[in-house]
């Protein structure tokens, strides 16, 4: 696989990770209300959840792109590095727990991606 398209997965899941942090801390901030249509869109509209949004919607942009340079069986699976940047950032930025299990699974998870990654280059 090119360098250049790994790159660009490697900074749309990046892209993800972020806009999904963005949420957490949006949501943990506002204390948020899911009782009426009008709470929901006080929610959305909030900077955290949108700033995330706009963030996920030029992720969604890149992925085209590398949809268009890199074949989905490849890409998809490495975007898999999203559960390892999520798990570490959690634990670092929200003190969510990190135990022997969530370290497994993502050891078990990178080795997926390593054989994906070095099958991809195979063909």
């Amino acid at each position: 696989m090119n360098p250049t398209h790994l790159l660009l997965i490697l900074i749309n899941t990046l892209i993800l990770v972020s806009g999904q942090f963005l949420w957490k801390i949006g949501m943990t901030r506002e204390n948020p209300n899911f009782s009426s249509f009008s709470a929901i869109v006080k929610v959305m509209f909030s900077p955290y959840i949108l700033s995330g949004l706009v963030i996920y919607g030029f992720a969604t942009v890149l992925w085209l792109f590398i949809l268009t340079k890199v074949p989905l069986s490849v890409a998809y699976p490495l975007q898999s590095l999203a559960y390892i940047f999520a798990v570490f950032g959690a634990y670092f930025l929200f003190n969510e727990p990190l135990g022997w299990w969530k370290v497994s699974g993502v050891l078990l998870i990178m080795v997926g991606v390593a054989f994906v990654g070095i099958g991809g280059q195979a063909q």
